[in-house]
Order: structure tokens, then sequence, then C-alpha cells
């Protein structure tokens, strides 16, 4: 039987994870992000999923061939998942193994699902690989700013638009005061409005998970490059390792991470299918 975790039971699953793994199921395990766990036994788990805080998907851990879990999942997630999903606004499904293994369960667990499927790239930046000396002039008009406790406050009214950066630090952080506990993050502002941020969207010891992103009217300028380099000279400086993870088709951003300095640590495949 399916059983969801409590917080306080997640170290259960620590030894479930696969050492080469996405970081972010990492986090959500040690408590430094938030999440939902789900497993097949609550007191001696051998296979799960994690519900990632974000509603940026729902990762599977341990045991692929956990026939009694895998022949749950499906009664589970249209009697439990997907009644929840509806409510926080997600319309699909989006399934991503810990570890390769979990490709063929996934594709034949969900295969009356309409299952499509998209490729995921990881890079990592060591300070001996980063490409230096670029020119951080942007165009004028445009500053960029440290996400401090200050800005986020927004005491004085300054920045129109606080709910962007806000609806940001909260989908992957439990509260501000975590994130600044945590967390690194940098933002663009044009014109009183926070245009592009990037920010420590997952941490796990010293690394860096990267979230990043432009308002849609402001791109093309480069500044997710320009904010990019700040975040990652900053980690640098303070012997944090930026990690980036991004899809496949994504090629401006991985252009970003090639032209830094990031080398592609590991990829894998991500699963999706639309609730019915």
């Amino acid at each position: 039987m399916i059983s969801e975790l409590k917080k306080s039971e997640f170290y259960r699953c620590s030894d479930l994870l696969y050492e080469q793994g996405q970081l972010e199921i990492k986090a959500v395990v040690e408590g430094v992000n938030p999440g939902r766990i789900f497993v097949d036994d609550i007191e001696s788990p051998a296979s799960g999923f994690i519900w990632l805080g974000n509603n940026d998907g729902f990762l599977f851990i341990g045991d692929e061939r956990n026939e009694v879990f895998n022949t749950e999942l499906n009664h589970f997630i249209d009697t439990v998942i997907i009644p929840e999903a509806r409510k926080v606004g997600l319309t699909w499904f989006e399934g991503i193994g810990n570890h390769n293994k979990w490709d063929e369960t996934i594709k034949k667990v969900f295969e009356n699902r309409n299952l499509g499927s998209w490729n995921q790239r990881v890079y990592t930046l060591q300070k001996n690989d980063y490409k230096g000396n670029f020119e951080l002039a942007i165009e004028e008009g445009y500053n960029i700013v440290e996400i401090s406790e200050i800005l986020f406050k927004n005491s004085d009214k300054s920045i129109e638009n606080i709910e962007f950066l806000h609806s940001k630090i909260l989908e992957c952080w439990s509260s501000p005061e975590r994130f600044f506990n945590e967390g690194v993050g940098y933002g663009v502002v044009c014109k009183n409005k926070i245009v592009s941020v990037c920010f420590s969207g997952f941490v796990v010891d010293n690394v860096h998970c990267i979230d990043i992103e432009t308002l849609e009217e402001h791109q093309g300028k480069k500044l997710a490059q320009k904010v990019a380099i700040t975040f990652v000279e900053n980690c640098l400086e303070n012997n944090l390792v930026p990690y980036w993870d991004c899809m496949e088709s994504n090629k401006p951003s991985i252009a970003v991470a090639e032209n830094i300095g990031f080398r592609n640590l590991f990829n894998y495949i991500g699963y999706d299918f639309k609730f019915e």
C-alpha cells in the first residue's frame, strides 16, 4: 500500500537515493527544500516517489522492480495525486526516474496513458572550468541587484512587481528566511520592475541548483546570461558549486551554460501524460 511519509520520516529514504541522481531529490529528502514523499512501506521503504514542492515533477526513487509498488501506482495517482494536483493547477503528470533503470518501468506502468517524453541535461561548474573575463555591462536602463531581504520585503514599494520575485522564491522554498539562510540570488531591475532572476532553487551541501527566468518582454537582451554570470561568480568565490538542469530542447539555456564553462554531468529522460 502506498502511503505518504511525514517530513520527520524523510530520512528513511536516504538509502534509496542514487548518488549520481538529481540534486532536487536529495534536497527534499534532507529537508532543505519542500516536497512530499510517497512510499511502499513507511517503516522500511524500498520504492517511492517525490512530489517536488515547486510542482516541477514527480521523481521515482529506490527499487524500480518492486512489483507491489508498481502495480499500485496508477490507482494511487488517479485517486490521490490527480485530485490534489488539479487543486494547484496542474494538468500534466511529469515522471522522472532517479536512475535510468526507472525508464523502462515508467514506460511499462504508464503504457496506457498516451505517454510522452523529453530529454534533460544536467551541468555543473568547477572553478577551474570557469571561462571568466565576461563583459558584464548590460543595456542602459537595466541593473543587476542582489536578492536581499530588503529587496524581498520591498518596504519602500520601489519594486512594482515584487510578487514575481515572491512567487519564484516561494515555489522552491518553504519560507523567505530559509532561502536567505541557504541560498544565493540576483535579479535584473528595469524601471522599478524585476525582469529577470537567477537564484538557488535547490541546495544540497555546497551545490546550488540554478533557477532562472526572464520575463518574456525582456528576453533577447542577454539578461539571463549576465545575471547567471553574476550568480556563478558569487558561487565560485564562496566555494559553492553551481548546478544547471535544463531541457535538451532549450538551446539558449544550454548555450548560456556551455559559454560560461559548465560541463555536462549526466542526462536523463522525463515522461509525461495529460490528466484525463
